[in-house]
């Protein structure tokens, strides 16, 4: 052992030809995946002309380069099996020349610990052994652990440009029987482009993670966005499929600290890395990331024990019902639900966890990616409870806990808005919506989404504004039934105890040619609950705006209707209004108030117990009020 470990592994050094030469004809033979793969083995395997490397069956996780030459296989040479497919298998699969096993991923060790699927033969990619004697998996543990042990033959492909990295990677020389030194560099990504439409998607994505959230990532072009719209966030933490470029970005930026985690605390967890070469030597010796068996990085148990996991991944469709369909085909690394079934179900596990699905509201070829039902579609995910928020550069559709026609209403609100029109008539066909649900063409257009922010009040008390919303119909009802008798009455100046679909939905649709609407929100983005609601409606002949507002009681007082309102007079100076009026009971002082705090001149008449007020926004400002009665 001891001389093995200084020199004595270099006589275990073999040539790819001699490795085969041990290859019998109807063995298994595992390959590494992703960056790990033993390139140099890969390609003598193939090319061989050997009679004894006949009718072999090859086993890898996932396949992301070429050397399996996919398209021009002998057939009496080999036959691949994966557990996913990928860019270069997704055709072959489809097209029957590659043998795709569903499954669970995290599931997979089981599997071949049980020897349901037998390996004779290991091919291993690993780092030039240490001084010690000791080799790293470098940037894939895979199931390269479990092959071993089965193989009656472990063959190590060393690779000196491959990282040596930490975690459950540390493997003894000792348990190779060959050794072949590589002749191939490993795979490598470029890092994906990134659009305007995709960067849209990801920033409004990271509206909805919090500081000390844990999260997966994925690969991509909204992942790359992603990781430069979470920069500015505090104390993340990273359990992930994959380490890339963009999360080596993150943490860099000091934004990821793993402190908040509680499963391996302190580091980055994954289990494979894919990118750049600058990512392989950020990741080489890099005591910051972890690289640990999938049956550690999927197990939902594990995952789970993570507060505030989210899982976030991208769609190439998704349907009113809230199923998704994942990408597949060219450009596509890895895909399927099997890759996410674990992760999902460790975010529902997780306090605090939930899933978050982006993508752009439009394909590349401009059809739509919202549809009101999937159909002939590969890579489907029914698991529509488990979903809890679709987002597309239009805003974030939060879907847990909503009824399918809430759920459709907010879908159709994130929908490109020359889609939405003909979504709403196919989803009355299909009795998704009502058959009276109301649709304005051009709000969809209109709708201000720019307007978005968020503000601290007293005690501590974080409220979101933005405009209104379609699918603010049952939010807006709740809230009403909510109010005082006393505040409905100053709301709307006369007793209303009811508030039926009919009159909500034509409150919540707004002309906003015409009209400003601004909703108050409290609490977690996917429980999030309506407080308060200002708006003006504009008068086309003076250009005064008609203000109205209403703050549920226990949240009256805080400065929210004030905020409401500075946010109110800033949108209609910059839409081109000349002032406000309004209409205030007597009795209502606090409302009066705040329009005193606004600083604007006020002129006001009272006549039978209500204010009829002007607030011209070009005179000068003045905190006093001035009453002609």
């Amino acid at each position: 052992m001891t001389e093995l470990t200084k020199t004595g592994w270099k006589d275990l050094v073999v040539s790819a030809e001699d490795v085969l030469a041990r290859i019998k004809p109807g063995m298994t033979i595992f390959l590494g995946s992703g960056v790990a793969e033993p390139r140099t083995l890969m390609k003598s395997l193939i090319d061989s002309g050997l009679s004894n490397t006949n009718d072999l069956e090859l086993i890898q996780l996932t396949s992301h380069s070429d050397v399996l030459s996919l398209k021009k296989r002998d057939w009496q040479k080999y036959r691949l099996k994966t557990f996913f497919s990928t860019m270069v298998t997704t055709e072959a699969v489809v097209a029957g020349s590659v043998d795709l096993i569903p499954g669970r991923i995290s599931q997979i060790p089981r599997i071949i610990k049980s020897k349901r699927i037998p390996i004779n033969v290991a091919f291993i990619q690993i780092t030039p052994p240490n001084d010690a004697g000791y080799c790293s998996l470098g940037v894939a543990v895979d199931i390269a652990r479990e092959a071993m042990e089965q193989a009656s033959l472990v063959v190590g492909e060393i690779n000196r440009q491959i990282p040596f990295t930490f975690g459950d990677t540390i493997v003894s020389v000792a348990d190779f029987d060959l050794l072949v030194e590589s002749t191939e560099p490993p795979t490598y990504f470029k890092r994906w482009p990134v659009n305007t439409v995709i960067d849209k998607v990801a920033a409004n994505i990271a509206q909805v993670i919090e500081d000390g959230d844990c999260l997966t990532f994925f690969t991509g072009s909204l992942f790359e966005a992603l990781g430069r719209h979470l920069a500015h966030k505090r104390h993340l933490g990273i359990h992930s499929s994959y380490f890339t470029d963009a999360l080596m970005d993150l943490v860099k930026s000091g934004a990821v600290t793993n402190y908040r985690k509680a499963v391996f605390r302190g580091k980055s967890i994954a289990s494979y890395a894919l990118g750049t070469p600058e990512l392989m030597a950020w990741l080489n010796r890099n005591p910051l990331v972890e690289f640990q068996s999938i049956e550690q990085v999927f197990d939902p148990t594990q995952i789970g024990r993570n507060p505030n996991f989210v899982v976030v991944d991208e769609a190439r469709k998704v349907d009113l019902l809230g199923r998704i369909a994942f990408p597949a085909g060219k450009g596509n690394i890895i895909s399927g639900p099997g890759q996410v079934a674990d992760l999902i179900t460790g975010a529902e596990i997780s306090r605090g966890g939930h899933t978050v699905i982006g993508l752009p509201s439009r394909s590349p070829k401009g059809d739509p990616n919202i549809v009101v039902m999937l159909r002939n579609l590969r890579n489907q995910f029914h698991m529509r409870e488990s979903i809890d928020a679709v987002v597309t550069e239009y805003g974030v559709a939060n879907l847990k806990w909503r009824t399918i026609r809430e759920r459709a209403q907010a879908l159709i609100d994130i929908a490109h808005p020359e889609d939405r029109k003909k979504l709403v008539e196919q989803a009355k066909e299909k009795k998704i919506l009502f058959k009276d649900q109301i649709f304005l063409s051009e709000s969809a257009h209109l709708y201000p989404m720019d307007i978005a922010t968020e503000h601290i009040f007293r005690d501590g008390l974080k409220v979101r504004f933005r405009a209104i919303k379609p699918s603010d119909e049952e939010a807006m009802r709740r809230l009403f039934y909510r109010f005082s008798n006393k505040t409905v009455y100053r709301r709307f100046f006369f007793p209303i105890s009811i508030m039926p679909h009919d009159k909500i939905q034509a409150y919540v649709n707004v002309d906003y040619s015409r009209v400003m609407s601004v909703v108050a929100l409290v609490g977690e983005p996917d429980q999030a609950t309506i407080i308060a609601e200002a708006r003006y409606v504009q008068d086309e002949k003076s250009a005064y705006g008609d203000l109205a507002f209403v703050v549920e009681e226990k949240y009256q007082g805080l400065g929210i209707a004030t905020y409401l309102y500075e946010m109110l007079i800033l949108l209609a100076k910059q839409r081109g209004l000349k002032g406000f009026s309004a209409e205030v009971l007597q009795p209502n002082k606090g409302m009066m108030k705040v329009f005193e705090r606004g600083h604007l001149p006020i002129n006001a008449r009272l006549k039978n117990g209500l204010y009829k007020l002007t607030i011209p926004f070009d005179e000068p400002p003045t905190t006093a009020i001035e009453n002609n009665m």
